[in-house]
């Protein structure tokens, strides 16, 4: 039996900086991301995700390796502008600092770095360094303008990570999560709360992203009338899309997580899950935000 949180893994980013459009609270203390990965390992959570670039967090998670065990462990490279060499000793550099042999993943962080003229040798140097024995699999994090689709099969990864939520539904509606799943990749799916804007007040809205606002009354309309929270919703959204095998969510408190542990057990409720899509590219890429 298939434990019911095993499907949800958690972001770290916010383990080695500030990070979130609602976060209020900055980076998380070394104490509170201790009792986080601890209460999350209990639940049955079973995916970590951090990167090189997401300040200190991978320094934590080595410095908290006899609580990351039951994890798997997903990292990123840092961007092919620190040049190949670069690339490859920060990479090898992961695996020490994560105290993890072979680290289970590791996903190129842009996809754009495969497009350019060094992309297909930094593919095969990956692979080398998969095959050295350092990780168990490489992929790709990819946006939606990067086309997964056409990564996935020049490349072949083993892994993709891509952003899905209740408002962003461009990869289901395009027939792309279901292509990925056919052609063998283990999707990850980040973004499940949009940064956490769909948490966010009306009045608490940047002005660039104002224009969210019509529609986000609209979609907690539909979720009041069925008589869930934001937070439910956007969780069963992601665990009812069969293709994803990993949803990313993130968390400030120990609080936050029981929050989740307690609204991923509810039943998948009944709502009209297109209605809820948002068609705004700005709105929906929070690097343009």
């Amino acid at each position: 039996m298939i434990h019911p949180l095993s499907r949800l893994g958690l972001g770290t980013v916010q383990f080695g900086q500030a990070y979130g459009i609602s976060n209020t609270r900055g980076r998380v203390p070394l104490e509170d991301a201790r009792t986080i990965l601890s209460r999350a390992a209990a639940a049955g959570m079973r995916t970590l995700d951090t990167a090189a670039g997401y300040g200190e967090a991978e320094h934590v998670l080595g410095a908290l390796a006899s609580v990351t065990k039951p994890f798997r462990i997903v990292t990123k490279t840092i961007p092919l502008k620190n040049g190949l060499e670069g690339v490859l000793e920060r990479t090898r550099q992961s695996v020490a600092i994560l105290h993890r042999r072979p680290v289970d993943v590791l996903l190129v962080h842009a996809a754009g770095d495969l497009i350019g003229r060094e992309g297909e040798e930094l593919w095969r140097r990956l692979k080398e360094l998969r095959d050295e024995g350092l990780f168990r699999s490489i992929g790709i994090s990819a946006y939606v303008a990067d086309d997964p689709i056409a990564l996935a099969r020049r490349f072949g990864p083993d892994v993709m990570q891509v952003p899905l939520s209740l408002l962003d539904q461009r990869l289901v509606h395009s027939g792309a999560l279901k292509t990925l799943n056919e052609l063998g990749v283990e999707i990850h799916a980040r973004s499940l709360f949009l940064q956490g804007l769909l948490f966010l007040d009306e009045d608490r809205l940047p002005a660039n992203l104002a224009a969210a606002a019509p529609h986000l009354r609209k979609v907690r309309a539909l979720f009041k009338e069925a008589g869930v929270t934001a937070l439910q919703a956007a969780l069963a959204f992601a665990l009812g899309t069969p293709e994803v095998d990993v949803g990313i969510v993130g968390v400030t408190t120990p609080g936050e997580l029981e929050e989740i542990i307690a609204a991923a057990g509810k039943p998948i409720p009944e709502i009209d899950w297109a209605a809820c899509a948002f068609d705004d590219p700005v709105v929906l890429t929070p690097s343009l935000w």
